[in-house]
């Protein structure tokens, strides 16, 4: 088997080489050397987090898909995503600063890229009150400056302001979920949350725990992910109690685009009906059956 192995075509060597690098390529692969724990722990590791890496290209795209369809980010809060965004790209900046792999927080930039584009969407269908008054290019406009000024605050702070902000990071996971599972909790439906993202995000936390600690072994990363996981995991509690409880709601709400008032005007008025009945025409009076007589003819 070694010698199949040692025979390989030399872009899939190149390509092995580049991923867990030259030792662990030659013990895991070419020697099949499976006793090689620090290898096989760091292959699993860099695994995993390409495997995140490209699921986290796709997590948010159900959820785009979800408001995009309906129209409508209901069940969605923008706290939320807006909070969410700012961990996620300080993340991918900090850990972009510090020269750490890209295969242990390259999903942060597409969940960045992801996320802004959910929140745009939510102020677009859904506009908080400070916004609502202003047409929806305005309210575009405005979120966009938004994005590109803190853009370019993570690009030319100092590394050391950087660190700082990823410890800003805690709390910011921890008051990004805390407006959803409130919302989640208060109208007893997760509205248009995607459960697809909610286990990704599960799943890629856990995962995220194992490459950290194996490739970066930075305890600030750690707890981030690790605030995150329990997070995740109550807002999957809350998927499971709440499933299908917006289609109950949708039901007892009647047809869907229809408001109170024209409920109130579908509802039956009560008519008294009044029956008139017709004098009896002048003249002989027919003969009641129970007086009518009956006489035999004599001839």
């Amino acid at each position: 088997m070694t010698s199949i192995t040692r025979s390989l075509p030399w872009f899939v060597k190149d390509l092995g080489v580049s991923i867990v690098g030259e030792k662990c390529y030659t013990s895991i692969v070419e020697n099949l050397d499976f006793s090689d724990v620090e290898c096989l722990k760091y292959s699993l590791s860099k695994g995993l987090g390409l495997g995140i890496v490209v699921g986290g290209s796709i997590m948010k795209v159900p959820q785009l898909l979800l408001i995009v369809t309906a129209r409508s980010a209901r069940g969605l809060s923008l706290t939320a995503y807006v909070l969410e965004t700012l961990s996620y790209a300080i993340t991918l900046a900090y850990s972009y600063r510090n020269g750490f792999p890209f295969s242990t927080y390259g999903e942060n930039f597409f969940l960045t890229i992801q996320n802004v584009i959910i929140t745009l969407l939510i102020v677009h269908y859904n506009p908080p009150h400070s916004l609502a008054a202003r047409s929806s290019t305005q309210r575009t406009i405005l979120s966009l400056q938004a994005v590109i000024a803190f853009g370019i605050a993570l690009v030319v702070l100092p590394a050391s302001t950087i660190a700082l902000f990823q410890l800003a990071t805690l709390p910011l996971s921890l008051f990004s979920k805390l407006p959803q599972i409130r919302q989640n909790h208060r109208a007893q439906s997760t509205g248009q949350l995607s459960a697809f993202a909610v286990i990704s995000q599960i799943g890629g936390c856990l995962a995220r725990l194992f490459t950290t600690a194996t490739e970066v072994g930075d305890p600030i990363v750690s707890a981030g992910f690790a605030l995150a996981l329990a997070l995740n995991v109550i807002l999957g509690v809350q998927m499971w109690m709440y499933w299908g409880k917006e289609d109950k709601d949708e039901l007892e709400a009647g047809p869907i685009g229809v408001t109170d008032e024209k409920k109130a005007q579908w509802a039956p008025t009560s008519h008294k009906v009044e029956v008139v009945v017709p004098p009896a025409s002048p003249g002989r009076a027919s003969p009641r059956p129970g007086n009518r007589r009956w006489s035999r003819k004599v001839d």
